[in-house]
């Protein structure tokens, strides 16, 4: 782990990530997601074979949790590390890395227990290098220890962060260490943002039970017939910030509302438009510290098509989607390879087709 990568990590405001899922009518499932950071994580598309040798990082500056990857994974990876924020893996098992600041709070951890040692960054690898689905993580989330590894010289703790597990069934798993114990929620809306911990956005709702996707009807008033002004008036009340809080009540709302995709490639579109109601654009969000300003935008979003095992993504810089189709990579390869995410027009220069 680069020393100048975690300090850069530490010196920045908490991520303002938002995860979805959708479902089709085909059964294709889809796990999406957007990246903020408030710097760029230079990440590529990294693809990890099936045998790799894979490992931990454990107390003591030495290696934690020691395996070989059962199964293929297709992911994005940040400052060039062997480790994954967010992907799938060849049996339809998706996962990703949110923040969780000011809650998350990870296992204590003995001389005894080194074997069994994962950082907070390597638990989605760990997953999805691992497990087919959900049923098979929650089985084995306890026989793991995520403890708060930190890095000689800094003394904050490294990437406060909470999972979304999904599998191509349909399945969906939140997994949180709060308190220093593991706390496993159900998640049958597969939406996730950041902090509070997900119990809390789960009782939230129940401030918007007003919500929907239709439009109110004319209300008469004292001989005054008063119309709904437009489309959406159902919505009213809606937060419309970029809090997580409000983000989740939005990813909720919009993502219940949306219509049944008829299939896995619609699926996606659709879970790409949805998020793009949650792009931040570079200047929305700032935060100050030792007079100093850095701001928040999203670097990029994804798209796990579970059941076609296709991985899409988009970035701050380029929204035209690329896709990584797992079915034709060598997932029996020796070695790690890389994708990179600027590849690619940003504008598709139509003008020749003019007729």
């Amino acid at each position: 782990m680069s020393l100048v990568a975690v300090a850069a990590l530490l010196a920045v405001p908490a991520a303002a990530c938002t995860g979805i899922t959708v479902k089709a009518q085909d059964g294709a499932v889809i796990h999406a997601r957007t990246m903020e950071f408030a710097l760029d994580l230079h990440s590529k598309v990294l693809i990890i074979p099936r045998g790799y040798s894979l490992a931990g990082m454990g107390p003591g500056d030495k290696p934690g949790l020691r395996w070989k990857a059962k199964y293929g994974a297709v992911g994005l990876n940040a400052f060039g590390l062997t480790t994954l924020t967010d992907g799938m893996n060849e049996k339809g098992l998706g996962a990703g890395m949110f923040y969780l600041p000011g809650f998350a709070q990870y296992q204590k951890v003995t001389p005894a227990d080194q074997d069994k040692c994962l950082a907070p960054w390597d638990l989605v690898m760990w997953m999805l290098t691992n497990f087919t689905s959900v049923a098979e993580v929650r089985a084995n989330l306890a026989k793991v220890k995520v403890w708060p590894a930190t890095v000689a010289g800094i003394s904050a703790t490294f990437q406060p962060l909470h999972y979304l597990v999904t599998d191509r069934e349909g399945n969906s798993l939140v997994v949180e260490y709060v308190g220093g114990r593991l706390h496993l929620y159900d998640n049958p809306m597969g939406v996730i943002t950041n902090s509070p911990p997900f119990d809390w956005h789960l009782n939230n709702l129940r401030n918007y039970v007003n919500l929907s996707a239709n439009d109110v009807p004319m209300l008469k008033l004292q001989g005054i017939t008063l119309y709904p002004t437009g489309h959406g008036s159902g919505m009213m009340g809606l937060p419309g910030d970029v809090s997580p809080p409000s983000r989740f009540v939005r990813a909720v709302a919009f993502s219940q509302a949306a219509l049944p995709a008829p299939d896995g490639p619609e699926g996606v579109m659709r879970a790409l438009r949805l998020l793009n109601s949650f792009y931040i654009s570079r200047g929305m969000a700032r935060d100050w510290k030792n007079g100093k300003v850095s701001y928040g935008r999203t670097l990029w979003m994804d798209a796990c098509d579970l059941k076609n095992l296709k991985f899409y993504f988009a970035t701050y810089d380029n929204l035209t989607p690329k896709v990584v189709d797992m079915n034709k990579l060598d997932l029996g390869a020796a070695e790690l390879r890389r994708i990179p995410m600027d590849s690619g027009p940003r504008f598709h220069n139509v003008t020749g087709l003019v007729k």
